[in-house]
């Protein structure tokens, strides 16, 4: 089957499914994580994590008014304690639903798009040590201006672990004690970041879908690829669930899908259940992805799109 698509199908392989509202960054090689979480209680219900060892919740914070407080919880979910510094980032979404730091190269053309809230958010503390399986609540404030003009501001709320530097010295950094030649010891550094948004009047949001197609990778996994479209004034986010006119039960669902207003349209790629019927897919068949709400009227319908497999 031929796929249609105007994205690279290397990107199948990956699931790429970029989440606006959770971003995780990583630093390095986890080399003891799976073992720790197997020993580690769950972290608590809607939090998000990364591929370190803290969780944060909720999975983004949005604050309504130029002048309010919300908490962000930090949850460690290792067996081993840990030291985490807070910051405030601003990050500016690609048309490929990637978020990039604007001190990772970003040109000035592209930060100029993003509304950012760094200027107005206060919080405390800015380091905080946790032990295993404990959780510590942030403040986090906004106070803006009452001559801000209304529309969406947004930045982000980063944790990143810090190493434990004992026993560190230089010798063992520079390899000195290897009698071969130099070696180099990296130390890995993990974070996580959520989005804060500050909401400010009114604001206006139109979503829409097009350019669906059906994935077809050269191992034979499957995906469904389209183009999600926003205008006004506030971002989008929410959950993509595509269903086959043959099937009671959708036949993929993505969760945690955004677009934000520095950006009118991006690219999105929803990996199909592998367990389904192939004849739900053949040449013909009519499939149908919605986009629902998980954010200013969760539940709603933001937008929807049908179209039949070539």
């Amino acid at each position: 089957m031929k796929s249609g698509s105007n994205f690279a199908k290397s990107k199948l392989a990956a699931a790429t499914l970029v989440v606006a509202g959770t971003l995780a960054i990583g630093h390095g090689t986890s080399v003891a994580q799976d073992a720790a979480a197997q020993t580690a209680p769950s972290p608590p219900a809607g939090s998000v994590s990364g591929l370190g060892d803290v969780n944060l919740f909720p999975k983004r914070v949005v604050i309504d008014g130029r002048r309010a407080i919300a908490t962000v919880g930090l949850y460690n979910k290792a067996v081993d304690p840990g030291d985490y510094e807070i910051k405030i980032v601003d990050m500016a979404m690609t048309p490929q639903g990637q978020l990039i730091s604007f001190d990772n190269g970003l040109d000035e053309a592209t930060k100029a798009k993003v509304r950012t809230a760094s200027q107005m958010l206060r919080y405390s503390p800015r380091r905080v040590r946790l032990g295993s399986t404990e959780s510590q609540l942030i403040r986090v404030m906004a106070r803006g201006s009452s001559d801000l003009p209304d529309g969406e501001y947004r930045s982000h709320f980063m944790v990143t672990s810090v190493p434990d530097a004992e026993g560190f010295s230089i010798e063992e950094a520079t390899g000195a004690q290897q009698a071969d030649g130099i070696g180099v010891t990296i130390r890995p550094r993990f974070g996580i970041a959520i989005p804060v948004i500050v909401r400010v009047g009114e604001t206006t949001l139109d979503v829409g879908i097009t350019g669906a197609t059906l994935l077809t990778a050269r191992d034979g996994t499957q995906a469904v690829g389209f183009i999600l479209n926003r205008s006004g004034t506030r971002s989008a986010f929410g959950d993509v669930v595509i269903k086959s006119a043959g099937s009671a039960e959708p036949i993929a669902v993505s969760r945690g899908v955004g677009i934000y207003p520095e950006i009118d349209a991006r690219e999105v790629i929803v990996p199909i259940d592998p367990e389904t019927d192939p004849s739900l897919l053949t040449s013909g068949a009519r499939l149908q992805i919605e986009f629902v709400d998980d954010d200013f009227a969760p539940g709603s319908k933001l937008a929807e799109h049908s179209f039949v497999v070539p």
